[in-house]
């Protein structure tokens, strides 16, 4: 049998910053490795020519797994995403080819509440155009600003993020109510409250619900202005959720005092520039987990199912194990092997 051969799509700067040195080291332990030679995104037609005769595809989030591209690799054992979002993928194509397909778990609870928590003090201190006056040679406005201990965050979403989150806003002294229909709310320091009553009563709203059709624009013209005139906006989810147009409508009619984001609707899931140049907006490009500790934790992941791939295991974090049938075929369990 031939030694198995991985295709990293991570293009030179997303290698580095995204999946990092010691876990390619680690992926080169336990296969071939194939890496993308330039920052050319990749086509469908690109892609198969590069992974023809690769048996996994580890996957960053710039590349599509759709069925065009799962039909043109018959070689193909399984794909990997070195992320939760899976939607890059088509799951129902990649089972109906044999395709295994795994996700690693959250790893950036920590980096993206940290984020968030810099954004809420930088929005309610006003720090960034301070500094970009100072820089500019201008004199500073002087503004009064605003404590975390006391304010009132409006968290949408109940994941893992929003309850490490959660930790954090109640050590800063900060009132937090939660609107999830789906989690019930078990921390008796955390009020559960409705979208509604959300948006009328935070001077923080912070988005961290889940990207699904029934999200699409949750954040729109109604839901802007429900929003107090001194309040903010944080996204740190997935720009899906927002309706820019709205969002700009109520930055330029003064509806909410400010907004921060680190995800949009631009390639890659980076703030579009247009709205990122708002005056009233704080836009990063989508580094709310970009930090070594959390890149680690999912590109360690996607070595470790490689691993069991190639030893004919089904790794944690297959979505879809079974329809893995080419990966028995490609590599038979050997129970002896550790």
């Amino acid at each position: 049998m031939s030694d198995p051969t991985v295709f990293l799509t991570h293009s030179p700067s997303v290698l580095a910053n995204y999946y990092g040195p010691r876990a390619l080291a680690a992926l080169q332990a336990v296969a071939k490795v194939r890496c993308a030679l330039d920052e050319e995104p990749f086509t469908v037609e690109t892609l198969v020519a590069a992974a023809q005769d690769c048996d996994i595809i580890v996957s960053d989030r710039r590349v599509e797994g759709g069925a065009g591209l799962l039909a043109g690799l018959p070689n193909l054992v399984a794909f990997c995403r070195c992320a939760v979002d899976i939607r890059n993928i088509d799951v129902p194509a990649a089972s109906a080819h044999g395709i295994l397909v795994t996700q690693a778990s959250a790893g950036f609870m920590v980096s993206v509440s940290e984020w968030i928590v810099g954004m809420m003090v930088d929005l309610g201190r006003h720090i960034s155009p301070a500094v970009a006056q100072y820089q500019a040679g201008l004199p500073p406005r002087v503004m009064v600003g605003r404590e975390l201990r006391g304010a009132t965050l409006g968290i949408i979403g109940f994941g893992q993020i929003a309850r490490y989150l959660t930790d954090l806003a109640l050590a800063f002294g900060m009132r937090v109510c939660v609107a999830d229909p789906f989690v019930k709310v078990q921390n008796p320091d955390l009020r559960e409250v409705s979208m509604a009553e959300l948006l009328a009563q935070s001077d923080f709203v912070v988005c961290l619900a889940a990207a699904t059709p029934q999200t699409e624009n949750l954040m729109n013209d109604a839901a802007f202005a429900a929003m107090q005139p001194t309040a903010y906006f944080i996204n740190a989810s997935r720009g899906n959720l927002v309706d820019e147009a709205a969002l700009l409508r109520a930055l330029d009619a003064g509806q909410i005092a400010g907004c921060a984001l680190d995800v949009g609707r631009a390639p890659d899931q980076m703030p579009s520039p247009d709205l990122a140049r708002h005056p009233r907006l704080r836009a990063t490009p989508h580094i709310g987990g970009l930090t070594p500790s959390s890149i680690e934790h999912q590109s360690l992941e996607t070595v470790a199912q490689v691993t069991a791939i190639v030893r004919g295991q089904i790794p944690p974090g297959a979505v879809n194990a079974e329809h893995a049938r080419r990966l028995q075929a490609r590599f038979p369990l050997n129970p002896g092997k550790p």
